[in-house]
């Protein structure tokens, strides 16, 4: 699966959320200031290009929908990272989150009592 850039990622969690939508329904998502309709554009065939979403014709216009769930997108992305920033360990990752989110010894035990019960 290829990578997408922040403008990407912003269409595509828009499009994970709206399901479906036109380019003028990504827009009026778009918190702000609201990106020309040609930026838009350009980004869902890109996103079409790289295999994320895929499209419904009516006339001349185009629905766009997500062909990658975003629980998938997140498990690539999460193992790319793991992979690339801490060697493919689990504990190097886990430790790197707890002295960076400050998470305490309570917290870790909630945690693994919380996927224990799953």
């Amino acid at each position: 699966m290829k990578s997408l850039t922040k403008a990407e990622e912003d269409v595509m969690q828009i499009l994970w959320e709206i399901e479906r939508g036109f380019v003028k329904d990504i827009i009026e998502q778009i918190d702000g200031k609201k990106p020309a309709y040609n930026t838009i554009s350009t980004i869902v065939r890109i996103l079409e290009t790289k295999g994320f979403i895929s499209h419904e014709s009516f006339g001349k216009s185009h629905q766009y929908y997500p062909l990658i769930s975003k629980e998938d997108y997140r498990k690539q992305v999460f193992s790319k990272m793991k992979k690339t920033y801490f060697g493919g360990s689990i504990e190097k990752l886990v430790s790197f989150f707890v002295k960076e989110e400050n998470i305490s010894l309570d917290d870790l035990n909630g945690i693994i009592k919380s996927m224990e019960e799953e």
